[in-house]
């Protein structure tokens, strides 16, 4: 008689995905209760475009420039003759304070250097023109 071995029931190794589940949803949920949705402020312009453009992370001043050369703070228009007293008085006596100008892509360049320059005059100690990476 022959004797053959007998086969052993092969279910292979399992491994459990319970508690792998419940450490994915709980990265899930921690990320986007940890994640920083910033909403832009201020009027709708398209920034220039700039191959080394960097996030800004520090307290401003924003001046924003539309495509007709208007100048803005937050969503307030102002003219250009009361933007000198605005931001004199938006700087104070912060000497290393940052004006941001943030001039739509379209707007003819003489109108953002007079809004810089009226942001330099009211004391601005740096002054920033702002542009979105280009990809």
């Amino acid at each position: 008689m022959l004797n053959r071995p007998r086969r052993k029931n092969q279910s292979g190794v399992q491994i459990p995905l319970t508690s792998l589940i419940d450490i994915v949803f709980l990265l899930l949920i921690y990320f986007l209760l940890t994640t920083n949705f910033l909403v832009e402020e201020g009027i709708k312009i398209k920034l220039p475009q700039a191959k080394a453009a960097a996030p800004q992370t520090e307290e401003v001043i924003t001046v924003y420039v539309d495509p007709e050369g208007r100048a803005y703070i937050g969503t307030e228009e102002v003219s250009l003759a009361a933007l000198f007293d605005r931001l004199k008085a938006m700087i104070g006596t912060n000497e290393d304070s940052l004006v941001v100008v943030r001039a739509d892509r379209t707007v003819i360049l003489n109108k953002a250097v007079k809004v810089m320059d009226i942001a330099k005059a009211a004391g601005a100690g740096r002054l920033c023109l702002a542009t979105e990476k280009d990809l």
